[in-house]
């Protein structure tokens, strides 16, 4: 059965319009991904067709067996997986009919499923999960694992339409693979909300949601960036266009009223030399005004209009087209040693303070490992979740010491981010946070115009940090960055992808491909791996 939106409309409780008249369709057996930018409703879109939202307006069709994989926060901790996966009924029904119960009711509930119980299990081992059973409670598990719940629940109803909402977003490496091999062999409806660019170009179609449309694209991942590259540079090229007229229209304008002055001045001139009579001179003073401001009023709607034309275009063009983050090189030459390890490891044994404390293990690491760091490497730190890989840059900045061998660091300075942004202090408005990293003194004209160009105007100045975006952190954080005019030795980057719209991911990718520096990422994300250059690894096991 396909799936049909018509006119579908939502409204939130505070009257802003989310999304209005949107029409769309899907067809039994398609694959699509769904993009756009954070807060253009893509995840409210997956609730309506799920079932679980009603629009303010328009209507759904779809069919009975949706099945839907929610990005999840905290709101199913009080369940067990049973109760996650919905087999709950069924089991406790097959229970109570081996224990004798032989009521019509439990018969009806259990639909002749004999093996949910086995079932259920072998979709768990599937994806990683063989060692839970299907009482444990969905709190004690990682993201990750509740993730993997969700997907394990696909093989067990096998739906003809599976939701998905930002699927790979607490998957490690390995999770992420298992995933990319099931879409592969998927042959459901299958409509994905991701920002994951690996797992979009294995979807055959994407759409593109907007306020007022949903764009539908016949092709993958790569082939929806080219086409929107081509449409952007269209749309530069028509701005450019817009600015030629505007310029021409204003240079009209302005050499018509010189000439018309002119005119003006040389006709009162003849006039008073003829004689005319002071009345006669006002009255033709007048006309000659009246009809000087019409023709004024007439260029000034024509320049308005060009203007109102380009900035309605500018505003189309996408944040990666205006905004360029380009940091200088680093002061450090190329081929310094910055990092030595040899035969490092480390424990959480007797560190009572640390959350990661692992009391089953005497050393993080299977094999002391063994490193060198030299100015101008791209490495990515690469493990599954619980390797330690942040850990691993703790000791790499001395933030922590190795317990074994022994870690020599020259002196440079760095930049850590990771998925929060951290260098932004929450407490502080955006305004206030700019002022934070204003040590060169910059004239306050100078530091407002450097937000404007970070894509934060006047009417957000006052918005505190905290209630910003992934995508909007990042932005402050590197135009913090730009204001404080000091390029780092190195970049550290820790999941910085997660929870970023795409566009935002261009941004920090162009940002960090253009820098010449050092880098050392810790990232599941191996499209952004690959894009910002990255040639070595460290792997943790």
């Amino acid at each position: 059965m396909p799936i049909s939106i018509q006119q579908i409309s939502y409204i939130h409780p505070d009257k802003e319009i989310l999304f209005s008249d949107l029409n769309f369709s899907i067809r039994k057996g398609q694959r699509l991904g769904l993009v756009g930018n954070n807060g253009c409703g893509k995840s409210t879109l997956l609730q309506i067709i799920a079932g679980q939202l009603s629009p303010s307006s328009g209507t759904v069709v779809r069919p009975d067996d949706i099945y839907y994989i929610p990005q999840h926060f905290g709101q199913y901790d009080s369940l067990t997986i049973a109760q996650a996966l919905r087999i709950d009924q069924k089991q406790q029904a097959l229970q109570v009919i081996l224990a004798g119960d032989t009521s019509n009711e439990n018969f009806r509930i259990l639909n002749d499923d004999w093996n949910i119980e086995e079932r259920s299990m072998a979709a768990l081992n599937t994806w990683g999960l063989g060692e839970f059973t299907l009482s444990y409670p969905i709190y004690l598990l990682s993201g990750g694992e509740k993730t993997r719940v969700f997907l394990a629940g696909t093989t067990i109803h096998n739906p003809s339409l599976i939701l998905m909402d930002e699927p790979t977003n607490h998957l490690d490496l390995s999770g992420r693979q298992r995933l990319y091999s099931w879409v592969e062999k998927c042959r459901s409806t299958l409509l994905v909300v991701s920002h994951d660019r690996t797992l979009l170009n294995l979807l055959p179609e994407i759409c593109e949601l907007e306020k007022h449309q949903i764009t539908y694209y016949g092709g993958n991942y790569e082939f929806y960036k080219k086409q929107k590259m081509i449409m952007q540079q269209a749309l530069q090229q028509r701005i450019e266009e817009k600015d030629k007229a505007l310029k021409l229209a204003q240079k009209i304008s302005r050499e018509t009223a010189e000439r018309r002055d002119k005119q003006n001045v040389r006709g009162e001139k003849a006039n008073i030399k003829k004689g005319v009579p002071r009345i006669m001179l006002n009255a033709l003073k007048s006309k000659s005004e009246q009809s000087t401001s019409k023709l004024s009023n007439i260029h000034q709607e024509k320049t308005e209009k060009i203007a109102n034309e380009r900035n309605q275009l500018q505003n189309s063009l996408s944040p990666v087209t205006t905004l360029k983050t380009d940091f200088s090189s680093s002061s450090l030459h190329t081929g310094k040693i910055l990092v030595t390890a040899k035969e490092i490891n480390f424990s959480y044994q007797n560190a009572d303070n640390y959350p990661e404390s692992n009391q089953t293990k005497n050393f993080l690491w299977h094999s002391p490992i063994s490193f060198q760091i030299r100015s101008g490497d791209r490495i990515t730190i690469e493990g599954n979740n619980g390797s330690g890989k942040t850990t691993l840059l703790k000791l790499i900045t001395k933030q922590l010491q190795p317990l074994t061998g022994s870690l020599i660091k020259a002196e440079f300075t760095y930049i850590y981010l990771n998925q929060e942004y951290s260098i932004i202090d929450d407490r502080k408005s955006i305004l206030e946070q700019a002022y934070t990293f204003n040590t060169r003194n910059l004239p306050e004209h100078e530091l407002k115009t450097i937000l404007n160009r970070y894509l934060f105007p006047a009417t957000v100045w006052e918005k505190p940090c905290k209630k910003l975006s992934g995508g909007e952190k990042m932005r402050l954080a590197f135009c913090s960055l730009m204001i404080n005019n000091h390029t780092p030795d190195m970049f550290i980057l820790d999941e910085p992808t997660n929870n970023l719209d795409i566009q935002s991911i261009d941004i920090i990718t162009s940002t960090i491909k253009n820098y010449a520096g050092t880098i050392i990422a810790i990232s599941h994300d191996s499209y952004f791996i690959k894009e910002i250059g990255i040639k070595q690894r460290i792997l943790l096991e």
